[in-house]
Order: C-alpha cells, then sequence, then structure tokens
C-alpha cells in the first residue's frame, strides 16, 4: 500500500499532550498490524537539544543512532516499542543548516534560496524520508501551536503534502482544548473553534479534532464543534485525564480515535489487538497497596520532565514487581554531610542521574556516601556513577583530593577524566559518545544477575570515564568493575558486591525501558527497595 502520513498539530495553548496522542495512536495502529513510525517537528533554532538546559525543555532523549533529541521521542519508544533514529527528530536549525550547507555548495545552482520552496522543500524531504521502506504509517507531530510564527514553515510543508499525495493518503489531526468555566460549569468550546479557523486560514482543514478536557464532553457541544469546526461528530474525539499514562490508547481506542483514522486512510485493518496491551494495564491497576519510595537525587528537579525517563523506567521496575512506585525527587544542592540521613530517611531506595556541571555535585557525593553505609539501595546513571566511584575513592580508599577532572582538572586523584578521543574537543552539539555501544559483564557479578547475559548494549552520553590508573585499587578496597567495553578499555559498571544493592552505569539504561519489559538495571532495583526498610 501507499505510505500513509498522519499531522498532528496542537492550538490553543502547549502541553496539551500531542506527542502522548500521537505515540497512542501509533500503538493502537500498530496494534492493528501496521509499521508505524512517528518524527517530531521542533520550531526552535537550536540543531537539537544536546545544548539545551534541561530547564527549557526538559530531558535530551538520545537515540541508538546518538541522535540527541525531544523528550517525545521517549514517549514515542515507549509506546509504540520500537526504535527511532535521528530522522525521527528534526529541529528549524537542522532544516536551516542543511539548507545554507546547500547553497554553499552552490547545489541550488545560484537561485535565491527562500522559505518557500527551499526550507518547506527541506522539510518535506525529511518527512518523506521514509518512503520506498517497510513503514507503512508516518506520524508526524509539529511542535508549539498554531499561530506561532516559527512554526509556520512546517504548516505550509504539511499542508503542500495534502496536495502532494492522494486524499486518502493525509490525515490531519488538531489537538485543542476544551476549558471547563467553574463561574459558569460550562466547557467552552469558542477557543478550539478559533484555533481550527487559525489553522484553516493557513490552508489545513483538520479532518479530527482531539478535545483535551477534565470533563465529559457533552453531546451539545460535540455538535457545535462538529458544526463551527467543519467535521464529522464521530471526529471529534474526547480525551480526559487518565488515571495510568500508558491507559491513554486504550481510552482514545474506547473514544473511536484509531477506527476514524483508518476509515479516513483507507486501512482495511479496522478491529485491532489490543489483548497484550489491556492485560498490561488491568496488572497495572491491580498491584499491591504495598508501596515503595524511590528518590532522584539532581539538581534539576523543579522541573520533573528533566528526569523523565529516569522517572518512567521507575514505574516500569514497579509495573514488574506488583508494587506502586512513589518517587521522590530531592535537590542535590540541599544535601549536605549533616543533611543527608534526614534528607535520605523514607526512602526504599536511591538513584542518583546524568548530568553536567558541578553545581549540587558535594551532595550527590555525600547521597552515595549515605546511601552506602546504610546499605540503601543504589542506582547511579552516568555522572552517578562517576561520583559513585569518586565517593569510594575519598572515603574507603583515603585517597586526598580526588575528583572527576570535569570538576577539578588539576586534582591529585582524577579518578574520573576525559575520554582520549574527547581531548581536544571545543564544539559543544554532538561531540560526546553518542549512542549504543556494546558492554561485556563479568560472570558471577550482580550485573550478570540482573541482566542475565554477558553481552549487553545500552546507549551513552558522557565526554568523561573511569580512570583506569585507579582500577586496581579501587578494586582491591572492594568495588568491582563488573562491565566494560568489549576490548576492555572502558569501564562502564562498577558495583559493591558487600552491599545487598550497590551499582552504576556508564550508561543510561532508562533510554530503553519499556511499560512490558522494563530495564533489567530498574527492575532490580525496585526488588531490592521492596526488601529495604530505609532508613528509620
Amino acid at each position: 500500500m501507499n505510505t500513509k502520513y498522519i499531522f498532528i498539530t496542537g492550538g490553543v495553548v502547549s502541553g496539551l499532550g500531542k506527542g502522548i496522542t500521537a505515540a497512542s495512536l501509533g500503538r493502537l495502529l500498530k496494534n492493528r498490524g501496521y509499521k508505524v513510525t512517528i518524527q517530531k517537528f521542533d520550531p526552535y533554532i537550536n540543531v537539537d537539544p544536546g545544548t539545551m538546559s534541561p530547564y527549557e525543555h526538559g530531558e535530551v532523549f538520545v537515540t541508538d543512532d546518538g541522535a540527541e533529541t525531544d523528550l517525545d521521542l521517549g514517549h514515542y519508544e515507549r509506546f509504540i516499542d520500537e526504535n527511532l533514529t535521528k530522522n525521527s527528530s528534526i529541529t528549524t536549525g537542522r532544516i536551516y543548516s542543511n539548507v545554507i550547507n546547500k547553497e554553499r555548495r552552490g547545489d541550488y545552482l545560484g537561485k535565491t534560496v527562500q522559505v518557500i520552496p527551499h526550507i518547506t522543500n527541506e522539510i518535506k524531504e525529511k518527512i518523506y524520508n521514509f518512503e520506498n521502506s517497510d513503514i507503512d504509517i508516518v506520524i508526524t507531530e509539529i511542535g508549539g501551536t498554531v499561530g506561532d510564527i516559527e512554526g509556520l514553515p512546517y504548516l505550509e510543508a504539511i499542508r503542500q503534502i495534502g496536495l502532494e499525495k492522494d486524499k486518502e493518503d493525509v490525515i490531519y489531526i488538531h489537538v485543542t482544548l476544551l476549558p471547563y468555566i467553574f463561574g459558569s460549569n460550562e466547557i467552552k468550546s469558542k477557543p478550539t473553534q478559533h484555533s481550527v479557523k487559525e489553522l484553516q486560514g493557513l490552508g489545513i482543514k483538520p479532518d479530527i479534532l482531539v478535545c483535551r478536557t477534565e470533563n465529559e464532553i457533552p453531546e451539545a457541544v460535540k455538535d457545535k464543534l462538529a458544526m463551527f469546526c467543519n467535521v464529522r461528530k464521530t471526529s471529534v474525539i474526547q480525551n480526559k485525564t487518565a488515571d495510568c499514562l500508558y491507559a491513554v490508547p486504550l481510552m482514545l481506542e474506547k473514544e473511536g480515535l484509531a477506527k476514524e483514522v483508518c476509515n479516513y486512510l483507507k486501512l482495511d485493518k479496522i478491529e485491532p489487538n489490543n489483548k497484550e496491551w489491556e492485560e498490561m494495564i488491568k496488572n497495572i491497576r491491580a498491584r499491591d497497596d504495598e508501596k515503595v519510595t524511590i528518590g532522584i537525587v539532581g539538581k534539576y528537579v523543579q522541573l520533573e520532565d528533566s528526569y523523565l525517563s529516569v522517572a518512567e523506567a521507575i514505574q516500569h521496575g514497579g509495573f514488574a514487581n506488583n508494587i506502586k512506585v512513589e518517587i521522590k525527587y530531592i535537590d542535590s544542592e540541599t544535601i549536605t554531610k549533616e543533611s543527608a540521613p534526614a534528607m535520605l530517611k523514607g526512602l526504599n531506595g536511591v538513584v542518583v542521574p546524568g548530568g553536567f556541571g558541578n553545581r549540587g555535585i558535594e551532595g550527590k557525593i555525600q547521597t552515595i556516601k549515605c546511601a552506602r553505609e546504610n546499605n540503601i539501595p543504589f542506582l547511579g546513571i552516568c555522572l552517578g556513577m562517576q561520583m559513585a566511584v569518586v565517593e569510594f575513592a575519598r572515603d574507603v580508599l583515603g585517597l586526598e583530593d580526588v575528583n572527576s577532572a570535569e570538576f577539578e582538572e588539576n586534582c591529585k586523584n582524577p579518578v574520573i577524566h576525559i575520554m582520549d578521543e574527547q581531548i581536544g574537543v571545543d564544539k559543544k552539539g554532538g561531540t560526546m559518545r553518542l549512542g549504543a555501544y556494546p558492554c561485556t559483564i563479568k560472570k558471577a557479578t550482580l550485573a550478570e544477575e540482573i541482566y542475565q547475559a554477558t553481552q549487553i548494549s545500552e546507549r551513552h552520553r558522557h565526554r568523561f570515564e573511569f580512570n583506569n590508573n585507579y582500577k586496581e585499587q579501587i578494586e582491591k578496597a572492594g568495588m568491582i568493575c563488573s562491565g566494560t567495553s568489549p576490548d576492555g578499555k572502558l569501564v562502564e559498571i562498577v558495583e559493591i558486591p558487600s552491599q545487598d544493592f550497590f551499582i552504576a552505569g556508564q550508561f543510561h539504561p532508562e533510554l530503553k525501558s519499556r511499560p512490558d519489559r522494563p530495564a533489567p538495571l530498574f527492575k532490580a532495583l525496585v526488588k531490592a527497595a521492596k526488601q529495604n526498610k530505609g532508613l528509620e
């Protein structure tokens, strides 16, 4: 069949859940037997989010092929269970960089380079990239909201695709807000009407409205939306807040979203096979009332999206262990040697995630020290692993002036130092060790017990590494290097066998976790947390 294209736009306000809508629809179409992929267009001029503060857009999600992408790609992967690539994350910065590079090479043969057709053609090229592949359906989310000036080239490009392709091969879905006014106790449709009018003014007629609401949409409001937004009433889809994020696909299935899409795109596989997903949600809802508390100790905790994949992976670990998990976010800048026991009180497990820069570092080190000395289950990720090594070298080995060379270049004992291939690299964007790399695990270790394998692959995002000059003395003192690169040169996993659960990886295991297939390290962390009473 021809490749089908689904475009998802947003209106009224940001944060309505376009990404979750796209991911949920992808899952529903995959459950009908179609090969689905999802991509995100972000209108900002950064080439990628890799150089952006987590406070701007939350975490940076890294793909197997080393692309630094928007956090929505994490939702896509977790819902459709497909490993995406750099072709699924496109920014205005990347589009303009490509066009300018082509102009500099003379590819445009002296033509005046303009937004239309050159920028829009570049955008369309990224969308058409999946043609002549095994992909049946391409879902494209346009970041931002209708009316944003920076998003206009994307809307023009997808308008053109509607003309270039057969009518039954393209569909436009508009995600919008239906606010509830408490004074009059009414759901108001005018914001949605205005948003649709704006979109129509740009030449795009939405085929389906996904209406974000906290209340049931009355039939009269659906009638009004259908009439004034020029859509069928069956294409007005209610999207309420679900009790579980992963229940959204089933909720949208019940509302008829996927069937409407199938009808518009003339897809013949109308009936879904949602049995496994339904069973997963049933099990999630049936978890024991028992609860464990896991602390995420980092410096970006004011915006929880900064650690979104970590939080989701922890929840996945809870699903697998039939237990509810409460996540407590703790600002590492507030932790000192004296305050650490009180700050970690009541935690059944601790995660120190990745990050950059020296702000809050001493708080992370004191967190790790407290977890180690009180036998609290501990998982370190990337920078969290590096700080575990620093803490061990300081407090167990008793070395003086110990640090990471990232924070103190001339310290006496840099147990963490810059990778050889990173020496002399001065550009920031996309220059770290990025993407999936293999790891060899030593037998008879906690790592092997957790992974049930001696060869694994995990995704990375770092410049600094374990300094092998200290490997022998660190291992003699009781912290072993249980995972390395296949050539043995890079330490990937460390653990302390004398502890009930103390393990850390240079990689980011959270990036590959799925609700129905949790990352092994997080599954094991929650299992250990169930058996730990925490600090009294």
